[in-house]
């Protein structure tokens, strides 16, 4: 017989609050424009972006990491000091230890939780989500704070005119805690490494550093296979979910994917045959492809705009880099 104290946590867990941080930059298409052969008609109909917000010298990582966590544990309703962990995933932190979690942690006043960074690029936010339920399910913390941020301008190749009016900057929190019943369904994640070279950055840091090559890293990608990948695998990865969570697409109220591309996300909700009646996010128009912070920046716009309200069923998901993928079904905040 096991002399191990069993673990004992909350019967279930749930997101009860959303905040969120966009730079104060706005950048419209005509400045990508400026480095790119293009047309603004062209980058609207590729990617459905109209704008993006890039971050000042003064809008680091941290920064914009605290002022979304701030209005997240203001949401939630509890104190700085009741959070038990912290967790940030992130692509775009460069300093690669200590991680930042720890930084934001000690400038929110959140006392000593666990605080860890986790690189799962665009399905950053849902690795950290699942991750935070299960901590508050098992017992090892009672609230947890998940953030997705990213600086992808500190990453775009500008002159890049497959990625260069992709990206933008910006940071999501939420705070997952304690609840009676289910809040947050299974997670359907993975990966396909196989196919890791269509998402990249294009040379280690160990190059640019020996002086293999003069250009900084940037992220780069093979269009069309991604698009291809997200289309069709990525629709099955979301019927998963909903099928893993008991309900069928006419339960949903909300469809929150990662913010890629417009095309995409409009591909999906035909691929999916969502109801007219399920809202979906399309927050990509104005704020860009921001990884690991675009669902909980979509989820954030959507509650404040009264797009989506507290207590709406809603289906998650992310797919990225990797290539890694995960979705679930929630209940809103």
């Amino acid at each position: 017989m096991s002399k191990i104290k069993p673990s004992k946590g909350a019967p279930y867990a749930r997101i009860m609050g959303v905040g969120g941080y966009r730079p104060t930059r706005v950048v419209p298409n005509e400045v990508i424009l400026e480095t790119i052969d293009s047309s603004d008609e062209w980058i609207r109909s590729r990617s459905g972006i109209v704008t993006r917000h890039w971050a000042s010298p003064e809008e680091t990582v941290a920064a914009m990491s605290v002022e979304a966590s701030g209005k997240a544990i203001a949401d939630a309703g509890i104190t700085p000091e009741q959070i038990g962990a912290v967790i940030v995933s992130t692509v775009s932190h460069f300093k690669q230890t200590p991680a930042v979690a720890t930084e934001i942690a000690d400038k929110i006043g959140a006392g000593k939780p666990a605080a860890f960074d986790i690189s799962a690029g665009c399905a950053g936010f849902g690795y950290g989500l699942t991750l935070a339920k299960g901590m508050v399910v098992e017992g090892s913390a009672e609230y947890v704070l998940v953030i997705g941020v990213e600086r992808l301008s500190d990453l775009t190749d500008l002159e890049d005119r497959a990625t260069a009016f992709l990206f933008g900057d910006g940071a999501g929190a939420v705070v997952v805690g304690p609840a009676k019943e289910p809040a947050i369904g299974p997670t359907v994640w993975g990966s396909e490494g196989d196919k890791s070279e269509t998402i990249k950055q294009t040379v280690p840091w160990d190059d640019y550093r020996n002086g293999t090559v003069a250009k900084f890293p940037a992220i780069t990608q093979e269009g069309q296979a991604v698009f291809r990948w997200a289309v069709f695998e990525m629709a099955k990865v979301a019927q998963q979910a909903l099928d893993a969570a008991g309900i069928t697409s006419d339960d949903l109220d909300v469809f929150i994917p990662h913010q890629a591309n417009m095309r995409i996300i409009d591909s999906m909700v035909k691929t999916l045959k969502l109801p007219e009646h399920v809202t979906v996010a399309r927050d990509v128009e104005t704020t860009g492809n921001t990884s690991a912070a675009s669902i909980p920046l979509a989820m954030e716009r959507l509650l404040a705009t009264g797009q989506a309200k507290s207590g709406d069923t809603a289906l998650v998901i992310g797919f990225g880099a990797g290539l890694v993928y995960a979705a679930t079904v929630v209940t809103l905040p």
